[in-house]
């Protein structure tokens, strides 16, 4: 595994950084994650079985997410084309970005090696981050992201 940075600490602020979406248009996340909660997650490979898991468990848990106030970022080095195809076989309701150059996950100190990124997820409280977790389930992702909301109050 390689990572130009260390992980995220808590307080630093949301990476500056751009990155294309699903569909091939730019994301700045700083400014898309500058008021209210934002979960930016990492997955290794789209449409695998334990990415699918993690994607599906948000999916399932939007409602309680959005009712939070809880935007929702995937990041895999997949590229857009295979970023929308997840995103439409599994009706994901919220944004993956595509991430191919490993901008984002450097940015963000994630891991990766053989073109895969570590299963990790960071959530940000107007644009600082306030909660990681450097082992993220599949599962239960948002069980986990809700959890740790309730502590937030």
């Amino acid at each position: 595994m390689s990572a130009s940075a260390a992980p995220l600490e808590a307080g630093a602020a949301l990476p500056a950084i751009t990155a294309k979406d699903q569909d091939g248009k730019e994301v700045k996340l700083a400014e898309a994650g500058a008021k209210g909660y934002t979960l930016v997650y990492f997955y290794p490979k789209a449409d695998t079985p334990g990415c699918t898991k993690q994607a599906c468990s948000l999916r399932d848990s939007y409602a309680q997410l959005t009712d939070k106030k809880v935007t929702v970022f995937g990041v895999s080095v997949d590229g857009a084309a295979d970023q929308k195809a997840f995103k439409e076989k599994y009706k994901l309701p919220f944004t993956l970005l595509a991430d191919p150059d490993t901008k984002v996950l450097d940015a963000f100190g994630v891991p990766h090696d053989s073109g895969k990124a570590k299963r990790q997820a960071f959530l940000f409280k107007d644009g600082k981050l306030v909660w990681k977790d450097l082992e993220a389930s599949t599962d239960q992702q948002a069980a986990d992201v809700l959890k740790e909301l309730e502590k937030e109050g």
